[in-house]
C-alpha cells in the first residue's frame, strides 16, 4: 500500500511542478507518467483525468494549511484582523505560483461531476480553516451556524476574486480588498 501511496503522490507532485511551469495545458497524462516514472496505466488506475490529479493537489494543499492552522492558531486580535491576517497571507503565497494557482482554480471550477465530491470536501475543509481563523485561540466545539455562514460567504467572494486574478482583471492585492471589504459588509449585516 505504502507503495501505491508513494506513486499517487508522486504523480500529484509532478502535476503541480508542469502545472506551475506551464499551466492547465502543460498537465499532459502522458508526459506526467513519463516524468513521475509510472505508466500511463498507472496514472489511470489513481486518477480518472488530469483535473482529478489537481483536485487531489488542491486538497493536499488545503489539508496542509489546515494542519498548519491547526498546530499554530491565530491568536489575538479580533475575528476580523484574524481573517484579514489569513486571507492576505494565503492570497499572497497563492500569487507567488500563479499559474499552478490558475490550474488549480480552472479545476474547481470545472464542473467534471466525478470531481464534485472532491470539490464538495475542499470547501468544507476551507470552512472548517476559515472559522478555525475567525475563532483564535477560542476555537473549541461546533461551529455556530452564523460561523459557519460567514465562512462559507467569505469562501465564496475569495474565489470569485481569485478566478478574477486569474484571468488578468486585476491583481493579488485587490483579491485582498474585496475579500476584506465583503468580511465588514456580512459582519456588520449579521450584527445589525
Amino acid at each position: 500500500m505504502e507503495e501505491l501511496d508513494e506513486r499517487s503522490d508522486r504523480i500529484i507532485r509532478v502535476a503541480m511542478e508542469l502545472a506551475e511551469r506551464d499551466g492547465f495545458e502543460a498537465v499532459r497524462l502522458r508526459d506526467l507518467a513519463a516524468k513521475a516514472d509510472v505508466a500511463l496505466g498507472t496514472v489511470y488506475r489513481r486518477f480518472s483525468c488530469k483535473e482529478d490529479i489537481l483536485a487531489a493537489a488542491l486538497a493536499q494543499q488545503v489539508q496542509l494549511l489546515k494542519q498548519g492552522i491547526e498546530s499554530h492558531p491565530f491568536e489575538g486580535g479580533s475575528r476580523e484582523e484574524r481573517l484579514t491576517v489569513f486571507f492576505t497571507n494565503v492570497t499572497r503565497i497563492l500569487a507567488d505560483q500563479p499559474k499552478l494557482t490558475a490550474a488549480m482554480l480552472r479545476t474547481v471550477a470545472s464542473g467534471v461531476p466525478d470531481l464534485a465530491e472532491r470539490v464538495l470536501r475542499y470547501q468544507d475543509t476551507m470552512v472548517e480553516i476559515i472559522v478555525i481563523v475567525m475563532r483564535g485561540d477560542a476555537a473549541k466545539g461546533p461551529a455556530a451556524d452564523d460561523e459557519v455562514f460567514l465562512a462559507k460567504m467569505l469562501q465564496n467572494i475569495w474565489f470569485a476574486a481569485l478566478v478574477g486574478w486569474t484571468g488578468g482583471l486585476f491583481d493579488a492585492e485587490e483579491v485582498i480588498r474585496q475579500v476584506v471589504s465583503g468580511m465588514k459588509v456580512l459582519i456588520k449585516g449579521m450584527e445589525d
